[in-house]
Parts: C-alpha cells; structure tokens; sequence
C-alpha cells in the first residue's frame, strides 16, 4: 500500500513539473521614477544608506508567483549627487530593492537614458551587471550591442526575445560610443529579423512612446505598433505618458494564439500625484506550449496605485495592489487617501473597461 500511494506521489509531482514546464507567466510594470522625495525618503540618516525594500513589500505576491517580472528603469543609477527630476539619478539601493523583491528585467532606453550623459549610461549598464538584472535598451559600444541584442530570455523552455527603444532623450545627446536604442522603423525590422534568427517562441518589445498625461494613444503610437506587428512582434508593451491607456489581446493568424498591446502601463513608481498619474497598471500574460507552438492563451491587468503616507514626519511610497486594499479602510489612517486610491480606480476603469480589447481585470 506504501509503495502504491508512494508511486500515485510520483506522478502528481511530475505531472505538477510538467505543468509549469508547459507555461510561462510573465508580469510587465510601468514607470519606475525616482523623484527627490522618493530617494529622501529611502535615507536612513543614522546609517547614511539608502533602502526602497518598503517600496515593493505588497507587491511581493505578484512577483512569487510569476515566471519573469519586467519593467522600465526611467533613472540612471549609481551617480551622485542623487537627484530627481530633470536630471534623475537614484541609488543603487533602487535596482538592489527591485532584485530582493523579484523583478527580474529592466529596459532602460527611455527619455532620461542621458540624464548623466555617458557616465550614467555605464554606471546604470555596471550596477545591473553587479546585481545580475538582465537589462537592455542601453548599451556601452556597438560590439556590446551586437553581442547582447535582442536580449533572449530563457525561462521554464520557453525562449523569448526582447527589445527596447524610446522616442528620444530630452534632446540630450548620446555620447560615443554608448548607444541608446531609438525609434527608427528600419532598425527596428532588422533588429526583428535578427531576433527571429535566434528561433524565439515570442517577439517582445518594450517602447518610450506617446504623449505624456494622453489617456489614448496617439495616431504615431498606433501607427508604429502596427508596423512592429506587420514585422513580427507579438507583444508591445508601452511606456512614457506617466497615464494608463489601453490594452488589447487581438486573435493572430495562429489558431489559439494572439497578440498583445498595452500603449502605456503609466507610473509604477513615481511622487507624481495628479490625477491619474498616481499609479498604473500591471500586465500579466501566460503563455502555453501546445502542439508544438507557443501561444499566447490569456492575459489580465492589476491595477496599482502609489500611497505616500507621512508616518514620524517622514514621507514613505508603498505601491499598492487596489483590488487588495479597495474593501480594506482600516489600512489606511484617514479617509482622504483611501478616497485618493478610489478616486484612481474608478477613473482607470472608466477607462479600461470602455476601450480595452480583451483584457480584463484580476479580480481573484
């Protein structure tokens, strides 16, 4: 009887391994500033050292359980003086906080790439070696580029290829021989030609895109999306307008299988608290292997929301999961921020459920 239940064991384990084996989960995460009072706020002035540990705490549970987390670094690291806007440069702690809590990659072709010219390219490139964060967006020199780009991520079998650009860098130049990936139709074709030679289950790009506050794309926005799709991309995911705007899950000419947009995830983690731009969205998208091909079976959105309480004369950023603190008042200590997160979710549903395509709200 022992040997019976032991083998019944046996299958249900490798049934469970073959399982995940057969899926991949991946979570997809906005804007992650560092505004002054977001690096002030994570000093500790008795030990002179930096902690954004608290930033991420209640997002913990998304992270575990899924396969890849990604987001959009919109601060170069690792240059002092530490500073917000215009000019951003957060501490290491930052990427050191992400990495403990999850986040596995980070883009980082966006609008304030140069914000320390050359020296912050490199050192944000060297601080996400150190920390073992795959990156990419950003680069030192052409053979880097060559030899890094597309970025392929390898997870439970599945390959998927990555690619990053933003529409520009405030109109700062890029100093050779760095390189920051720009939105250019040609190079982006080639760049997906090149990533179909690596024979990828998906085709992934991550893009700096829009106009900022827009809660609709724009016609460029739309325009350059359905190039990458005419190219061979199967998922955009958008970023830059500091707003959520739309999603879409559209069938594909593979039976089963779709493919994917967000125009823009909004703030994931920012000081910004006017309407709107106070939080932002996740995107989780499961993949499957059936038949042997890879499809794209579901997708949902969560919506965050950035809770700046002063707690001992001290500001502090905590991102919250809204459908997790929506029926939970007693969290909070007043009613004013409790009114601010709902006034955020009514407003981004008004939104979503009136545009979305296909992607519906987590709610279990």
């Amino acid at each position: 009887m022992k040997a019976f239940f032991l083998s019944i064991s046996l299958v249900v384990i490798t049934f469970f391994h073959c399982a995940a084996q057969d899926s991949l989960s991946i979570l997809f995460a906005g804007d992650i500033m560092g505004h002054d009072s977001q690096i002030n706020s994570a000093y500790n002035a008795s030990t002179k050292q930096y902690n954004y540990d608290e930033n991420f705490k209640y997002l913990l549970p998304y992270f575990e359980n899924t396969d890849l987390v990604i987001g959009n670094l919109e601060v170069t690291l690792g240059n002092t003086p530490y500073k917000g806007y215009p000019s951003f440069s957060s501490p290491m702690a930052l990427a050191t906080s992400l990495k403990k809590a999850g986040l596995d990659v980070l883009v980082t072709a966006n609008n304030h790439s140069c914000d320390r010219r050359k020296k912050g390219i490199y050192s944000t490139i060297d601080i996400l070696d150190s920390l073992k964060i795959q990156h990419t967006g950003t680069f030192k020199n052409q053979a880097e580029k060559d030899n890094h780009y597309p970025l392929l991520l390898s997870k439970n079998g599945f390959k998927i290829a990555l690619l990053n650009y933003t529409y520009g860098t405030n109109g700062i130049p890029v100093d050779p021989p760095a390189i920051v990936n720009k939105i250019d139709n040609e190079q982006m074709a080639l760049d997906i030609e090149k990533a179909k030679k690596l024979s990828p289950d998906k085709i992934i790009v991550f893009i700096h895109w829009g106009k900022e506050y827009q809660q609709l794309p724009s016609k460029e926005q739309k325009g350059v999306a359905q190039y990458l799709f005419s190219k061979g991309a199967d998922v955009v995911i958008g970023s830059h307008p500091h707003v959520i705007q739309p999603m879409e899950m559209i069938p594909s000419e593979i039976e089963g299988d779709n493919k994917f947009i967000a125009y823009s995830l909004g703030n994931f983690i920012s000081n910004q608290r006017k309407i709107n731009t106070d939080g932002g969205a996740m995107v989780r998208l499961t993949f499957v292997k059936s038949q042997d091909q890879v499809v794209l079976q579901h997708s949902e959105h969560i919506l965050t929301w950035v809770y700046t309480p002063i707690q001992k004369g001290k500001k502090h950023f905590y991102i919250l999961p809204t459908k997790d603190f929506e029926s939970n008042f007693d969290f909070f200590p007043g009613i004013a921020d409790y009114k601010k997160m709902k006034l955020f979710v009514k407003q981004a549903r008004l939104l979503l459920d009136k545009h979305n395509i296909n992607v519906p709200e987590k709610v279990d």
